[in-house]
């Protein structure tokens, strides 16, 4: 159920995200700035549609979509993509689209846990997040 997701969650880890920011085509200075940034994630539900919204002291980007319906998303890094979220086995599947390529954020929860799996290629990054009380 999407509704477990509902809440803010402070991330608490964050590995190999510099190598999967190279593999998405992140320059060098954003890249600097998104490795110091730890991000509070909040989601919410109005009516049908989900409200992601990421806030560090870096930038704070909002995405709002249905499940299962494409959308143009301009991403954190300024990346226009054609977006697609579903809901799989649990997991909350993001996959973007740009310029011939293709990247899938996969999101769920692991024993109270918000596990975020950023896959390009061959190159993964999982950052890791608690639920704030």
């Amino acid at each position: 159920m999407v509704e477990a997701f509902i809440g803010t969650w402070k991330m608490t880890s964050s590995e190999n995200f510099d190598e999967y920011m190279k593999a998405i085509g992140v320059g060098f200075a954003t890249r600097q700035m998104g490795n110091m940034a730890k991000p509070n994630l909040q989601f919410s539900i109005d009516d049908g549609v989900i409200s992601m919204k990421s806030q560090s002291t870096f930038k704070t980007t909002e995405t709002k979509f249905k499940l299962n319906e494409e959308f143009d998303e301009m991403t954190a890094d300024d990346r226009k993509t054609k977006t697609l979220v579903t809901f799989e086995n649990g997991k909350l599947v993001q996959k973007q689209t740009w310029d011939g390529k293709t990247t899938t954020l996969e999101r769920e929860l692991q024993d109270g846990k918000l596990i975020a799996k950023c896959v390009m290629d061959d190159v993964v990054a999982l950052r890791t997040y608690e639920k704030e009380v």
